[in-house]
């Protein structure tokens, strides 16, 4: 996983299971009774949707993966909750917090709407809804990882590949903003107004061809240029160090070797790793085609980009006033909690639509820097993909 800045490295992840394999927390307790006396002490709006009695509708995720998300908080979440009660006093059980930190992060209602929901103070719906935080970032983040063998590289490219033609591509990288409202007497806010002067957070991604987050950085200011956080990034550091990106090479029909390589718009640097498409006018049909392929590739980086502000409203929408210590760590969660969904093949997420629109208003950057080497390969590429390339 990419940096998330201002965050201390918390402790190895010591959950190696198998994430697939039914958890025993599904053997031994019963979410459908549970859900039933659940959704009889929801009140206010919620409680008259029509579709209150499906669970999808509330939480936008299936029970098995409500099921998988419990198995995977319930030690943590309840050594750390025993003086979790609603405002009846009732001690709330594992499902109970897990469900109300879910329906905060994906509804981005706010604490006192989400507690007149549940009948509790708003205090311990921002309580039940950072330690959840908590306890994922550090049992979840196992999803969220880059490819541990060059078999799963292989099926990646393969998928890539099928898309518009890039051979050897390994993933497309996008950058989002985060929406917050700031005091206006904050001495700081001026660094988080970005070019659009929206105040936001950066959250850079690099995905793969099934729309996992497979790498991502956030908590620069939305001031930060696309550029500056690629080239501050462990990401790039490991790839340059040759740690990255490193495995399977293609070589074209003229003796060009084609390393492994992610895909960017204007905003990022060519780079012999990253390639991004061609700028000016006057560009070549070889040369407009090219960018054809690239920006069809880079659609998975900005599909996935718009599911997660779809799915996790906490974060797709505009924030109010939020910590901006934790918020790189709600965000991290979220990347999880979507990966998750992938992962399980959840069939929830087959109805939501294909969006690709993530930061509406936002025109993307151009970035100055270019490899000299990186040019010669991209004209070779496009040649190749184009068929004018001679052996």
């Amino acid at each position: 996983m990419g940096s998330i800045r201002g965050v201390k490295k918390r402790k190895k992840n010591d959950n190696k299971d198998d994430f697939i394999a039914t958890p025993l927390y599904s053997q031994l307790h019963h979410p459908f009774d549970w859900w039933y006396h659940f959704s009889k002490r929801i009140t206010g709006p919620l409680a008259r949707s029509k579709d209150i009695e499906k669970f999808e509708s509330v939480f936008k995720i299936s029970r098995k993966t409500f099921n998988y998300i419990c198995s995977l908080v319930e030690k943590d979440m309840l050594a750390r909750s025993s003086n979790c009660v609603d405002l009846n006093g009732k001690r709330l059980s594992l499902n109970d917090q897990v469900a109300i930190a879910l329906r905060r992060l994906s509804s981005g209602e706010s604490l006192s709407t989400i507690g007149d929901s549940f009948r509790m103070n708003q205090s311990t719906v921002s309580q039940i809804t950072w330690r959840f935080v908590e306890v994922m970032e550090e049992r979840g983040l196992c999803h969220l990882s880059w490819p541990s063998t060059e078999t799963e590289m292989e099926k990646i490219k393969s998928k890539f590949e099928n898309i518009r033609g890039l051979p050897n591509c390994c993933g497309t990288v996008d950058i989002t903003h985060i929406m917050m409202t700031l005091p206006t007497v904050d001495p700081e806010s001026s660094v988080w107004l970005d070019r659009e002067k929206n105040c936001s957070m950066v959250l850079q991604a690099i995905v793969d061809s099934d729309l996992r987050f497979r790498d991502i950085v956030t908590g620069w200011p939305g001031s930060v240029s696309d550029d500056h956080v690629l080239r501050s990034s462990t990401f790039f550091k490991l790839t340059e160090e040759g740690k990255r990106l490193n495995w399977g090479k293609k070589i074209l029909p003229n003796g060009t070797m084609l390393r492994e390589y992610i895909v960017g718009d204007t905003g990022f640097p060519l780079l012999p790793w990253l390639v991004t498409p061609y700028e000016g006018e006057g560009l070549s049909n070889v040369q407009v085609e090219f960018n054809k392929r690239v920006a069809a590739t880079q659609m998975v980086a900005k599909r996935a980009l718009a599911r997660l502000k779809e799915m996790w409203k906490i974060i797709g929408g505009v924030m109010w006033k939020p910590d901006k210590h934790k918020l790189p760590r709600i965000i991290l969660v979220c990347c999880i909690l979507h990966n998750i969904v992938i992962h399980l093949e959840d069939d929830v997420q087959d109805d939501m639509p294909l969006c690709c629109h993530h930061d509406s208003g936002y025109q993307n950057q151009t970035c100055e820097y270019a490899d000299n080497t990186a040019y010669t390969v991209r004209d070779k590429l496009s040649l190749y993909l184009s068929g004018k390339l001679s052996t």
